[in-house]
């Protein structure tokens, strides 16, 4: 088979992996080869089904000794299989980026022969990249789950971001759809890394000559509704990721069916609102204060699809509002629907010099119409009801979901 059936086959295995990070390092040229990063992200193209391609995304194979029921590439499934060798891989990198088409490489692989084994195939690509042919552009590495202590660090050391994904939500979710994984393992070599970097960074403090490791940090990613998993549940799970290993990124991959599928998976594919519904609550747990059992409860252990999180959140705590923008503290201007965490700032900054009127909030860009019923300003005092959409004083908006990518970029801006 040539390089290019490979690369065919390769880089359409590889579209299901979500935690495709593409920022977050600044790697500088050396003078000696090719390539640097920045930490303003680099170009991104996107594939016909929406999702965001910004690196040369591929699988170092697909061959894979586990059978995990969710995964196309599982050692039952029956499709055409491929592998490259790491110098394939190294010279499609150099290849591509001397032609402008990419900024860097995200690889991963199916497990072949062990987790070492595996995780040794692919830092040698990486080796190859930094030490043959200097190479300064962004690497993200697949962290193998079960690979010893010694790979990790190695993988680090090269690797401008490494990721562990988690799967699916619960240990019982992988008990039932791959049985070959264990959360604790998988966690195990998240906490790898996380003490791995915390240990490197003291030296760098010490000593700035020692060498990074992972300057982008670590994510992970989760198969939603290929299970029963609620909501609550997937967001828990994450909340505890982000405090235990400090993780830069969680994705949420949302289960797409594939021809001749297990039985037990779903027969259609999640919401892809629901994913994006998921987004916009890691958003407001790593960025707006909020916690994980905030955003659900047991009675509604599901986010509202019609609606974003923080609105459904504030709807459901007219005591919290309204909130006095010439007053409040930043924690609570993060709660009100339509401000974003950079305007909350900004509101912070101006009230010093003068107090803030509708009209002012405006010019800053608030979302005015979804904002005013919850806030007091120097001309509008809102008067809350226990019922959802009603207020005295301030007509209330009707309750509009907004477009998939309208949402995506307000959340992008910070105006949440």
């Amino acid at each position: 088979m040539n390089t290019e059936a490979k690369l065919a086959i390769l880089a359409d295995a590889a579209k299901y992996d979500a935690s495709c990070a593409s920022s977050g390092s600044v790697r500088s040229g050396n003078g000696k080869g090719i390539g640097h990063t920045d930490g303003t992200g680099i170009c991104h193209s996107y594939t016909p089904d929406g999702r965001c391609v910004s690196l040369l995304k591929i699988l170092l194979t697909n061959y894979c000794t586990y059978d995990c029921v969710f995964c196309v590439n599982r050692i039952s499934s029956d499709i055409r299989r491929a592998r490259f060798t790491p110098q394939e891989v190294v010279d499609l990198t150099l290849n591509f980026y001397k032609r402008n088409y990419i900024e860097g490489l995200f690889l991963s692989s199916g497990i072949i022969q062990s987790p070492d084994y595996t995780m040794e195939q692919l830092i040698e690509v990486a080796r190859l990249l930094r030490e043959v042919h200097a190479f300064g552009g962004y690497i993200h590495l697949k962290a193998i789950p079960g690979a010893s202590d010694r790979l990790i660090e190695l993988a680090g050391t090269y690797a401008d971001r490494l990721s562990a994904n988690i799967e699916l939500p619960t240990q019982q979710d992988l008990v039932q759809l791959a049985p070959e994984k264990k959360t604790q393992v998988i966690e195990g070599t998240m906490s790898q890394i996380h003490t791995q970097r915390e240990e490197r960074e003291e030296d760098r403090r010490r000593f700035r000559s020692a060498p990074k490791f992972v300057p982008a940090g670590q994510s992970t990613q989760m198969v939603i509704g290929a299970t029963p998993s609620t909501d609550r549940q997937v967001l828990s799970t994450a909340s505890n990721l982000y405090s235990s290993y400090k993780l830069r990124r969680i994705y949420f991959s949302g289960f797409s069916p594939y021809p001749m599928g297990d039985a037990r998976l779903p027969q259609k594919p999640a919401p892809l609102v629901r994913e994006h519904r998921l987004y916009q609550a890691d958003w407001l747990m790593r960025y707006y204060g909020f916690e994980a059992k905030e955003l659900t409860s047991d009675e509604q252990p599901n986010l509202d699809l019609n609606r974003d999180p923080k609105l459904t959140w504030a709807e459901a705590h007219d005591e919290f509002f309204p909130v006095d923008v010439n007053a409040a503290p930043r924690e609570a201007l993060l709660r009100v629907p339509g401000i974003g965490y950079r305007n909350a700032d900004r509101i912070l900054q101006i009230r010093r010099y003068h107090r803030l009127s509708q009209d002012d909030l405006r010019k800053l860009n608030v979302r005015v119409k979804l904002a005013a019923r919850f806030v007091i300003t120097t001309d509008s005092f809102p008067v809350m009801s226990h019922e959802p959409d009603s207020a005295i004083g301030t007509p209330a908006p009707a309750a509009m979901q907004m477009e998939l990518f309208s949402a995506a970029n307000a959340s992008v801006t910070g105006e949440l």
